[in-house]
């Protein structure tokens, strides 16, 4: 796929991948277009890339959704891609009391939010001569991590959408990536670098990630698997409990309701 000359809206874009997907594909003649929820932290953002466009919403949201249809199209009518990146990702140990409208919000805004996005966005892109939609899910789609259980669910789901996607698709001009994303130093993944949670050296920058990311798509890798995310596909296939065992590692003291 052709990475310049196209009008490419990305969700969450103030800060990780994000943030990189926005610079880089600036850089490359984009016109390019970021949500945010946090109003101060976009108008920072275009601080420091002045070219990009900005558009507060929340993708948890049905109503910011459709106003940010609205208002996208109108003002960018050639808008072709489209990158679901916002996310959250939050410790949960289960065992402790929750509010049952709070316990699901990763999934309203990981899977709901880029179901909504597509379900919204789908039919202009249709009409675009050449257009894409990139899912960012991660390596914990391939095995569950369960400090981040809710976390775990909504990106093994948006997998599974995503794939659904990309057959149902097939006979459009409309192409479906995936990246799945490998553990990465950003502000998602900050909560779990402390102590003994995560072994830093696993982790890979932002900008690698989105790196590989662009030139899977301009190969037309439908999914790309950046750094210990291919291991973890391996992993996931040929040792499914071994991979387990190894998340579980992680907070498992956190876990055990003591």
């Amino acid at each position: 796929m052709e990475l310049s000359k196209n009008t490419i809206l990305i969700t969450g874009g103030t800060s990780g991948f994000g943030f990189e997907f926005a610079r880089r594909l600036l850089d490359k003649g984009n016109t390019v277009i970021i949500t945010g929820r946090n109003e101060q932290k976009l108008e920072e953002t275009k601080q420091i890339l002045p070219g990009i466009h900005t558009i507060k919403s929340d993708v948890s949201k049905v109503d910011d959704i459709s106003a940010l249809f609205e208002e996208a199209t109108k003002r960018f009518p050639e808008l072709n891609m489209l990158i679901n990146n916002a996310g959250e990702m939050r410790k949960i140990a289960l065992q402790d009391e929750h509010d049952l409208y709070d316990i699901t919000r990763e999934i309203e805004i990981n899977l709901m939010g880029p179901i909504r996005m597509v379900q919204e966005f789908l039919p202009h892109l249709k009409n675009q001569k050449d257009a894409a939609i990139l899912n960012v899910t991660s390596g914990i789609a391939l095995g569950a991590f369960p400090i981040a259980p809710i976390y775990s669910a909504s990106k093994s789901g948006l997998r599974s959408f995503t794939q659904c996607l990309r057959v149902q698709l097939r006979s459009t001009g409309v192409k479906v990536f995936e990246l799945i994303a490998p553990g990465s130093t950003t502000p998602l993944n900050a909560k779990f670098r402390n102590g003994a949670e995560v072994n830093t050296r696993m982790l890979v920058s932002p900008e690698k990630i989105v790196d590989e990311a662009i030139k899977g798509m301009m190969s037309n890798r439908n999914e790309i698997f950046p750094g210990s995310a291919k291991i973890m596909r391996i992993l996931s296939r040929l040792a499914p409990k071994f991979l387990l065992s190894q998340a579980t590692k992680t907070g498992e003291q956190a876990m055990s309701g003591k």
